[in-house]
């Protein structure tokens, strides 16, 4: 619509001019729902109707636009919008307001639910919606920068923004399973209090978990879920969690990479890892990443794979 505007194309066609003033509004809110869906929470469509009132509003307030003689249309946008100069002020307003508003709603609602990843899943690579919040951040940064903004440099750098989400969303990982959404609505305390586990059951649990971790070494699996752990144990996936996070401290994705990294470490001092690269090791210990194997053992070591090897004593180091 705009470059129908911009080239004048529209202007043989008055009835065009003026269709696009509120639309995009809408960006915010879709940004809004498409994070809710992808993170597995549902919206009402009577929810749906309350965050269309911004939209609504700035279409009711073109309406004494769109009734004008084709004549007069094209006189208004040749002439900037003259005699609808209150139209931008409240237009620009609200773009801003309730284009920002759904930005820092998206990200606040995408770093909780990262913390339920972390809490859920050992792999998390693409799971946990980074590029989402980029996306989030790029969207409040064209709000912020649209009034100011040349048009046709606006709307250039906003249709090569649509392609980057395009590239990313096609691409990304359906990573929420069932559990994620069935703690959405409760808080992590209350969750806990219902587990049924007192101090001693926990001191217990811990321990047993960290003795099948050791003897089964299920962290080998990369995509190792807490569901399938706790299924392994024959435990309950809520009590399970809340010795992971309340007695050991850590979150499940945490805690199950401290483990890859303690059998990367005795791996490599044997005989048999001669013949696999540290990447492949790092494979075989359930990582899926470099850059997660790195982050991890620097974590645990101090110190990166590179340095941690070069410090060992020479006959260690070949070894």
């Amino acid at each position: 619509m705009f470059i129908l505007s911009y080239y004048e194309i529209s202007y043989q066609y008055p009835h065009l001019l003026g269709i696009i003033l509120p639309l995009p509004i809408l960006h915010g809110f879709f940004l809004y729902w498409y994070t809710l869906q992808t993170t597995g929470k549902s919206i009402s469509t009577t929810s749906v109707m309350w965050h269309l009132i911004p939209f609504v509003l700035l279409t009711t307030l073109a309406v004494p636009f769109y009734m004008l003689p084709a004549s007069e249309k094209l006189y208004v946008f040749r002439n900037a919008g003259k005699g609808f100069e209150w139209y931008s002020l409240i237009q620009n307003a609200l773009f801003v307001i309730v284009g920002l508003s759904y930005s820092i709603a998206s990200v606040v609602r995408l770093k909780k639910y990262r913390k339920k990843v972390l809490n859920t899943f050992s792999n998390t690579e693409k799971g946990t919606l980074l590029w989402l919040e980029y996306i989030s951040y790029g969207f409040a940064i064209v709000w912020l920068v649209a009034y100011p903004t040349p048009d046709q440099y606006l709307f250039t750098g906003v249709a090569f923004f649509v392609l980057f989400i395009g590239a990313f969303g096609i691409n990304r990982t359906d990573v929420f399973i069932p559990s994620i959404q069935k703690e959405d609505s409760e808080t992590t305390p209350a969750k806990y209090q219902k587990s049924g586990l007192n101090s001693s059951d926990t001191v217990k649990l811990s321990d047993q978990l960290r003795s099948f971790m050791e003897k089964n070494k299920p962290y080998k699996n990369a995509n190792l879920t807490l569901d399938e752990l706790a299924e392994m144990m024959q435990i309950n996936s809520n009590q399970l969690s809340q010795v992971i996070n309340g007695q050991e401290g850590r979150t499940f994705y945490h805690y199950v990479n401290s483990f890859r990294i303690r059998e990367f470490l005795v791996a490599s001092a044997t005989a048999d890892s001669r013949k696999f690269t540290y990447a492949g090791l790092a494979n075989e210990c359930g990582f899926q990443s470099k850059t997660t194997f790195n982050k991890y053992f620097k974590m645990e070591t101090g110190k990166t794979p590179s340095d941690y090897f070069q410090s060992l004593p020479l006959e260690i180091a070949v070894a």
